[in-house]
């Protein structure tokens, strides 16, 4: 009392109605209702998708994701980034449920910084891969989700390897989690090449995100693109998913006026009438 007397404060009335409305990402709800229960019974039904991918290739390994975390018009966090970094030479995305990825990723980054102080080097990508799988499959059956792709360069150069909750581990050199995945997966398939240049991995990862968030329902806002490099990851860029859309959209037109300028330009040469 004598600290309330001395700052002059006074508790608010909260039996007066409130003229302001919510803060923004706020909810309003009856007054005498707890918000958390009535959210869960009478709320919007949220559903929840996302489009994550990574490829390896010559110059190291790409990892792109969208921010939306939602469908229609609520959002989680559109300002979120669903590929976390673990240390300077790796690097995961998320699928699955928020909090879970984001405790086991904690979880991953203590481990491994323990083994670094134990052995004096930080273990290799398939060591972290390995070490993820076994802690998170004593868990299986608890609802445990965690869908990820762990992006990274060790001693044996680009590695790439896909983790699941329930203690699923491979190894590839494509990977897309999410629900928008089987088109990101369709973009991948026809554009891969493990030769490619850094430009043509950008542009490939950028249209794999991009069609899939017009696609799938579930996907959207920007698309986060992050390159692994022997010296490290790199943060390259974050690109409106839709205005990538509209350009892709464009490209084929470009071409084909490019095509009929230079047909123009070098007319082909007349085949001569053959005589009979």
């Amino acid at each position: 009392m004598a600290l309330q007397d001395v700052c002059k404060w006074q508790a608010p009335d909260t039996q007066e109605l409130s003229p302001h409305l919510s803060q923004a990402g706020g909810w309003a709800v009856p007054r005498g209702c707890d918000p958390p229960t009535f959210l869960q019974t009478q709320g919007p039904r949220l559903a929840h998708g996302t489009t994550t991918l990574a490829f390896r290739f010559r110059h190291g390994v790409i990892a792109a994701a969208d921010t939306r975390s939602s469908c229609s018009n609520y959002v989680a966090c559109p300002a979120s980034r669903k590929v976390i970094p673990v240390h300077q030479h790796l690097l995961g995305t998320t699928s699955g449920t928020s909090a879970d990825c984001t405790t086991w990723y904690r979880v991953l980054q203590r481990e491994l910084r323990l083994r670094a102080l134990r052995e004096g080097q930080l273990p290799s990508v398939a060591s972290a891969a390995k070490l993820l799988s076994a802690m998170m499959s004593r868990y299986r059956g608890l609802d445990l989700c965690v869908a990820t792709a762990l992006c990274g360069w060790d001693r044996s150069g680009p590695a790439l390897f896909y983790v699941y909750s329930d203690g699923t581990r491979l190894q590839g050199d494509i990977f897309s989690v999410g629900s928008g995945s089987p088109y990101a997966y369709g973009v991948l398939d026809r554009g891969y090449r493990y030769d490619m240049t850094t430009q043509e991995a950008y542009a490939l990862a950028r249209c794999a995100v991009a069609h899939a968030t017009h696609r799938d329902a579930y996907s959207g806002g920007s698309v986060d693109l992050f390159h692994v490099r022997e010296s490290g990851w790199e943060y390259v860029s974050r690109n409106d998913a839709w205005v990538l859309y509209s350009e892709l959209q464009k490209l084929p037109e470009l071409e084909e006026q490019e095509e009929k300028e230079a047909s123009q330009v070098h007319p082909e040469p007349a085949t001569p009438a053959q005589s009979w």
